[in-house]
């Protein structure tokens, strides 16, 4: 257990970074493609804020702390993906100037910092499910944050806002159709404890039979 902790701290403070870049960014430079990859952050900044504290209990806690996670990594995100879709439509109907070069600076910033995160996991992703989740996500986000460089790109050279919000709305649908294909493909390990791979050493057939008695 003590040796996924280290990764994980790691992966937390990358992930912090990249978070504290992206709606910082956003919220600078009216960029709602940014906002948007940022609070998906937001969720992957709990989710692994759980697994770690998870890794400093006992293997009952832990799986059910485990399972908090990825509840929130997915359901979660799920929900705030659908109200930012909403701000989206918003914007569109009602476009805001963009200082463009935010976020193409924060986006870059994001793609490298999302990419440290999964290097950080990819260690353990294969023997821990919690963690293989994680790091799919992270994957994903590394590409998904080069959506607001392309989005800061097409407003400084076309002087149209309205590009920013689009691009927004297409990370939102990205999101979450990987949240929930992700969710669907791993339910059985996730989503119930007893199914939950974290990290702790499987009992002896001696163990087993104590607990059974």
């Amino acid at each position: 257990m003590a040796h996924r902790r280290k990764p994980l701290a790691a992966a937390l403070a990358l992930n912090t970074a990249v978070l504290v870049a992206e709606i910082a960014g956003g919220v600078t430079a009216n960029s709602l493609s940014l906002v948007t990859d940022g609070v998906h952050n937001v969720s992957d900044e709990a989710g692994l804020a759980l697994l770690l504290v998870a890794y400093w209990m006992r293997a009952g806690l832990s799986g059910r702390f485990i399972r908090l996670a990825n509840l929130f990594n997915s359901i979660g995100l799920i929900a705030v993906c659908g109200f930012l879709v909403w701000q989206t439509l918003e914007r569109l109907s009602r476009p805001v100037p963009v200082l463009g070069v935010v976020p193409v600076i924060a986006g870059l910033l994001g793609a490298i910092g999302n990419w440290g995160v999964a290097r950080v996991l990819r260690r353990h992703a294969p023997d821990d499910a919690a963690i293989r989740l994680a790091y799919v996500h992270n994957l994903g986000d590394t590409l998904l944050s080069l959506a607001p460089v392309a989005a800061g790109a097409l407003v400084i050279t076309t002087g149209r806002a309205i590009f920013d919000p689009v691009i927004a709305l297409a990370i939102a649908a990205f999101i979450l159709v990987t949240t929930i294909g992700s969710l669907a493909g791993s339910h059985k390990e996730l989503m119930w404890p007893e199914n939950v791979v974290c990290g702790h050493d499987e009992p002896t057939g001696d163990a087993r039979r104590v607990e059974a008695a």
